[in-house]
């Protein structure tokens, strides 16, 4: 079950499961909360006060941009990355390109953004590297794209750090800056293996140091602020669509400069979401199903379920602990695996116990029933030897007036009669073994102990009487005759359990305590007395019923008499 699930999440082909697993990814951003940047960098923002001091329209003419990498540059910043793609020339002029060459070359620590576009037509493919135009680009210590890459969901969670182009390897926006500073040896962790990385956001908008375009222009704000940091120049307006969703961000107000800085920051402090394979979640899902379908059959459905439902809040908690410390596991396959094999245990142990519930009912009232389901076994139901009491009943003159009565009429009868008897024997805790004709056979102290199972099965009697009159009075009267219950009880060892052959097992007790008590009933008709009991339970109930000493008999089958006892009602 549990690499069936992995499968499924796995293959996913309408990516419904990886959409969860994002989302679920999201929550662990939220639910371990923003961190503060530690890394030296600084945004320069484009954003709507710095269009409404300028008061130009989009593009702006690149004097103004190499006027502000003059400013920065007397401050000696690390290095600068304007995530600004100048793939044309500028409508201003060749003019305008030139002061924006310059001011990049004299600098010499200044990174570019180049754009990547992919055209998709019938089945074909086109990618083109759009980089920045010359001489823009000649003075700069290199372009990279600053494409982001979208999940499913439209998410941006990762950073492409290269990216196959044309045969060869062409560099991100963010390697390159990362390069930059790695060579100025400002930082020592080495770059993550891979051709991209998970970014490990530190927060929202404006978690990193954030000043207005603007403000740097005008001397508002102190170069010293920019003294060796890593200032990355970009857009932060909604206006010029370069904002995206990301995991603090679900509404898509992301600056795309600003998850280039929190790419950045994971590049240089080496701190990269790490996925754990798919290998290691399989085995914890397979070792969850196989869990969950050990101890669901074993427990009450609602205490597995808390149990379930425990595991599932651990496993949680141990993938958001390993998330802090930069580990992303999978977090559906385990819970969704635990869900399945707990529904479909529940299912099973249902259709089981419905089973057994019709198979049970056969022989022991719905108390003795539910214990049974209870107790998760049938270990009750295994032969062995116990002392028991055991109750046979007969109707006497049935067989003479079912001559007279139609089959319809004897069945009919016989259905009611034995529902009724059958309800007193449940009602006072015996165990129907079973009926023959008109016959029943009934067990007490089976399966369960019932100290006082003498006394049960004498009250059992007593009550057949009272209830037969009103279950013959009808037939008797439209067929003639007369008819009357007679009872024998005896009390013993015997061996009760499940017995029969290996094609039927039936539940049942044999022994001499139950050939006794059978021809204990025969003798009701020759003594003229509704219930007789033999001396063994008349040691078990004395004192407590109206009792008549019959004598001793000669039962066949025995060599010894047996002396019985007549039942007339109970003391007091």
């Amino acid at each position: 079950m549990g690499l069936a699930t992995v499968l499924a999440t796995t293959l996913d082909p309408w990516s419904v499961f990886e959409i969860i697993e994002l989302k679920a990814l999201n929550a662990q951003f939220q639910g371990r909360g923003p961190l503060p940047p530690s890394s030296p960098i600084v945004i320069v923002a484009i954003d709507e006060n710095s269009f409404d001091a300028l008061g130009l329209a989009w593009p702006w003419p690149r004097a103004i941009h190499a006027q502000l990498i003059d400013t920065l540059s007397r401050a000696r910043p690390a290095a600068i990355g304007l995530d600004i793609v100048f793939a044309e020339p500028s409508p201003y002029g060749p003019e305008d390109d030139q002061a924006l060459a310059r001011a990049i070359a004299e600098n010499r620590h200044v990174v570019l953004g180049a754009a990547l576009t992919v055209t998709r037509e019938h089945g074909f493919v086109k990618e083109n590297l759009n980089p920045p135009i010359r001489p823009v680009r000649d003075g700069a210590r290199g372009f990279g794209y600053v494409n982001f890459d979208s999940d499913v969901d439209a998410f941006v969670r990762r950073a492409l750090l290269t990216h196959r182009y044309q045969g060869s390897d062409v560099a991100a926006f963010d390697l390159h800056l990362y390069r930059l500073i790695a060579q100025a040896g400002t930082t020592g962790h080495p770059l993550s293996q891979g051709a991209e990385i998970i970014i490990n956001y530190r927060g929202g908008p404006r978690t990193f140091v954030s000043v207005p375009y603007q403000w740097v222009l005008a001397g508002y704000v102190p170069l010293a602020d920019f003294a060796g940091k890593i200032v990355l120049v970009g857009a932060s307006t909604p206006v010029l669509h370069d904002v995206f969703p990301t995991p603090f961000a679900p509404r898509g107000d992301m600056p795309g400069v600003e998850i280039h800085a929190n790419a950045l920051e994971t590049l240089l402090k080496g701190i990269p979401i790490r996925r754990v394979p798919t290998v290691l979640v399989g085995v914890l899902a397979v070792l969850a199903g196989a869990g969950s379908l050990w101890v669901t059959p074993l427990l009450r459905p609602v205490l597995s379920l808390g149990l379930v439902g425990g595991a599932t809040l651990l496993y949680l908690i141990v993938t958001h602990m390993a998330f802090r410390s930069g580990y992303w596991v999978t977090v559906l396959p385990v819970p969704m695996t635990l869900a399945i094999t707990y529904v479909g245990a529940v299912t099973r142990n249902f259709v089981v116990e419905r089973r057994q519930r019709r198979r049970l009912s056969r022989y022991f009232s719905p108390a003795v029933v539910n214990e049974i389901i209870r107790q998760k076994d049938d270990l009750n139901l295994s032969s062995d030897r116990r002392q028991m009491t055991v109750l046979f009943s007969d109707i006497r003159g049935f067989t003479s007036l079912s001559e007279h009565m139609p089959p319809e009429d004897v069945v009919a009868f016989l259905r009611k009669y034995l529902t009724v008897m059958t309800e007193v024997v449940f009602k006072h805790g015996g165990t129907v073994d079973k009926y023959v004709g008109d016959a029943i056979m009934a067990l007490y102290n089976v399966p369960f102990a019932t100290p006082d199972h003498a006394a049960r099965a004498v009250r059992t009697a007593l009550e057949f009487q009272q209830r037969l009159p009103s279950l013959t009075e009808r037939f008797a009267a439209r067929y003639g005759g007369k008819l009357a219950c007679g009872v024998g009880i005896n009390t013993g060892d015997a061996v009760v359990g499940t017995i029969g052959s290996e094609q039927r097992l039936e539940y049942t007790a044999i022994g001499d305590t139950i050939n006794v008590g059978a021809r204990l009933e025969t003798l009701t008709k020759d003594f003229g007395v509704s219930v007789i009991i033999s001396e063994s339970t008349y040691l078990e109930v004395k004192g407590l019923f109206v009792t008549r000493d019959l004598g001793e008999v000669k039962v066949r089958g025995k060599d010894k008499p047996v002396r019985i006892y007549a039942v007339d009602g109970t003391v007091g």
